[in-house]
């Protein structure tokens, strides 16, 4: 298992700042000749080359062209975007509020065939009601401190979530047996969501697992995370949304899904664990 999903957005920018090094070095040139070369300050290149400062696409390609290396460029550049998507904090995605994050994630839902999602601290999105979602919205907008669009959010988020009644989709999802207690929403809208969770595991195309507390595990509770597809995984920490495309990173946290799926009670057994939870409410 790799420590964090970090470490792979930093190895990703860290890989980029290398090779634009090695161009510097294949040159013959210094970092204050190059940085002479592109109209840069001194320091500039010695940034980008060391991996502290991000470098624009018109920084790439100056960068290629003082080192007589245009055909690399737009490879560069790429690579370069690409490390910057990965990692993304969730004040920069929320800086308008989180109803557009919602709208502009409906084409991948939509798109998208298989889902295999980990939940390990709050219900996973396309399961919320209006009122858990609610709740946990209103949460998040006032720890960032972002702008509260939290009502056109919870319509969004509902709306993104009709793929699991329309369309050609599969769910497999697996909750930690904790997330059906965490309250992060009043009795009366958290006794919805957990009814609403006994409805939506009868449809055929979901597949719910829940993780009890008394599992022995093979693999021990990691962030949430959800993968699209064989295409795509996306990893919730606290401070930021990190989207993994290699096909390494990906096989790794498919293999964790398999063997935390191992653990997990379904069917009557899963039916038991929510009505208790339930029964906790009261």
């Amino acid at each position: 298992m790799p420590s964090s999903p970090l470490s792979s957005a930093q190895a990703a920018r860290a890989a980029v700042a290398a090779r634009l090094q090695g161009l510097m070095k294949d040159a013959g040139l210094s970092g204050h000749e190059l940085a002479v070369r592109c109209g840069w300050h001194k320091a500039k290149s010695s940034r980008i080359a060391r991996g502290k400062t991000p470098p624009s696409d018109a920084d790439i390609r100056a960068w290629c062209s003082a080192c007589g290396a245009n055909e690399q460029a737009a490879d560069l550049i790429a690579a370069s975007r690409n490390a910057e998507s990965m990692y993304v904090e969730w004040r920069q995605i929320h800086r308008d509020g989180m109803r557009r994050i919602h709208e502009q994630t409906v084409p991948l839902y939509q798109r998208t065939r298989s889902f295999r999602v980990y939940a390990s601290n709050v219900m996973p999105g396309m399961l919320q009601t209006a009122g858990y979602a609610t709740g946990l919205l209103r949460s998040i907008t006032t720890f960032q401190g972002t702008p509260d669009d939290v009502a056109d959010a919870v319509r969004a988020r509902l709306d993104r979530s009709r793929v699991i009644r329309e369309g050609d989709h599969r769910f497999a999802l697996l909750l930690e047996e904790t997330v059906l207690y965490y309250r992060v929403s009043d009795e009366a809208a958290m006794a919805e969501q957990l009814q609403h969770l006994l409805t939506v595991m009868a449809r055929p195309n979901v597949s719910l697992g829940i993780i009890p507390v008394t599992a022995r595990r093979t693999v021990w509770p990691l962030e949430a995370f959800y993968a699209f597809d064989d295409t795509q995984v996306a990893v919730e920490t606290l401070t930021a949304e990190i989207n993994l495309t290699t096909p390494g990173e990906i096989r790794t946290y498919l293999r964790a899904f398999a063997e935390l799926s191992q653990t997990a009670v379904r069917g009557a057994d899963s039916r038991a664990l929510i009505t208790k939870a339930l029964a906790a409410l009261e």
